[in-house]
């Protein structure tokens, strides 16, 4: 286990204190309570590509069923033997057909679309829940070993760092990967009292997740509804 590995205990359990610094709320001149998280310089980690296999399944499964009709007619017509009425009805179609049909309009907006969405599934890396971690530097055969944080758990683990927090009736996290979100009712406490804490201890929390990329902080604080 390296230095920058650390076993995050359940339910209550405290994020281990880290090297990593983040400037609170109490340095904003704005006062909106916006933390940036300092970035950690380290070696570049690239996010976890998705194997796309329920796509690729149907997509073979389609080119090869098309193919294969295609090809039984071919050699069904290569036999002296009648082609299939369903081709001779659509090679017609196509050839009489104008261009500004609707059929014909409607035939190239799905087709458009459908290879606009896999040429998005081709180009795009998929799995937005898993969040890269920080690969350790100065370890031999460190670059072989990927970790990444499953985004529900990150936010698990800042929302019961932000329950602690005196004056937090319960609070609300939502870790993307670019900004964390934090929304907090406090039932007693003043209400920038409580911010100033949230801010600074999820400030905290957020760089010891061991992300590769630090995201911002944005922390909300009101008070609960009435009724």
């Amino acid at each position: 286990m390296s230095a920058n590995t650390w076993r995050q205990p359940t339910g209550d359990g405290d994020i281990p204190p880290g090297t990593g610094q983040a400037t609170t709320s109490a340095d904003n001149p704005r006062g909106k309570g916006t933390t940036a998280a300092v970035h950690r310089a380290g070696r570049p980690t690239r996010r976890f590509w998705s194997a796309r296999r329920i796509p690729a399944v149907i997509v073979a499964l389609l080119s090869a069923a098309a193919i294969g009709l295609l090809l039984y007619d071919v050699i069904s017509v290569r036999a002296d033997r009648p082609g299939m009425s369903w081709r001779r009805r659509l090679a017609e179609e196509l050839a009489t057909r104008p261009l500004h049909d609707i059929w014909m309009t409607v035939g190239a907006a799905v087709a458009m679309a459908l290879g606009l969405w896999l040429f998005l599934l081709a180009v795009t890396p998929g799995l937005r829940r898993l969040l890269p971690m920080r690969q350790p530097t100065g370890i031999p055969r460190a670059q072989e070993v990927r970790a990444g944080l499953d985004r529900h758990a990150a936010a698990l683990i800042l929302r019961d760092r932000a329950v602690r927090v005196s004056g937090v009736q319960s609070a609300r996290v939502d870790v993307g990967r670019r900004k964390v979100r934090a929304r907090a009712q406090a039932h007693f406490r003043d209400l920038n009292e409580v911010h100033t804490d949230l801010d600074a201890a999820l400030g905290e929390a957020v760089p010891n997740l061991g992300l590769a990329r630090q995201p911002t902080l944005h922390v909300r604080v009101r008070r609960p509804k009435k009724g």
